[in-house]
């Protein structure tokens, strides 16, 4: 399941831009999502103790496949079921060992709550992204931002990552 806007228009932009938003890289490094304008951005919420942790596997396809007009940024969270219990050099050396991951990991943040990162307040929050409202269910949730910092599309833990539901966005 997972439900998709239409793609933003110019009087659809949203109220905020998703490039001003300040989050950092795993190494503790800030990461300037304005330099990814003119790429697809796809925000996944990542957990190293899932039943759909193997989704790693095939974001590294998608990232590998795509990485000129794709930047795959994975979100660590331990707000479900307490599955991201690892620290930053932790869960680095697992996704890098695990799976190849060389896509961008930001530090673990909350993605619900009262303690919400101001990316996933952006992510779900249709008054600052003028597209949809939605809530973070589960790990391995899916945002998939446009060329232009519009909110294309979420899609839920149990959809597939190299899917035409996103793929078809890339080519």
């Amino acid at each position: 399941m997972f439900s998709m806007s239409n793609t933003a228009t110019s009087k659809n932009q949203p109220s905020e831009s998703i490039y001003d938003i300040k989050i950092n890289a795993l190494n503790g490094e800030s990461i300037n999502l304005s330099e990814f304008k003119g790429k697809y951005i796809l925000f996944v919420n990542v957990a190293s103790k899932c039943g759909f942790t193997g989704q790693y596997e095939d974001l590294q396809k998608l990232y590998d496949t795509y990485q000129d007009q794709l930047m795959i940024i994975g979100v660590p969270c331990n707000q479900f079921g307490g599955q991201e219990p690892g620290s930053a050099s932790e869960i680095q050396t697992f996704c890098e060992k695990n799976y190849g991951v060389s896509f961008l990991l930001t530090e673990k943040v909350d993605v619900k709550g009262k303690a919400q990162h101001p990316l996933y307040q952006w992510l779900t929050d249709k008054n600052k992204n003028s597209s949809s409202s939605s809530k973070v269910q589960w790990n391995f949730q899916k945002y998939l931002v446009g060329k232009t910092g519009e909110l294309i599309g979420y899609y839920l833990s149990t959809s597939r990552i190299l899917s035409s539901k996103i793929t078809k966005h890339l080519k």
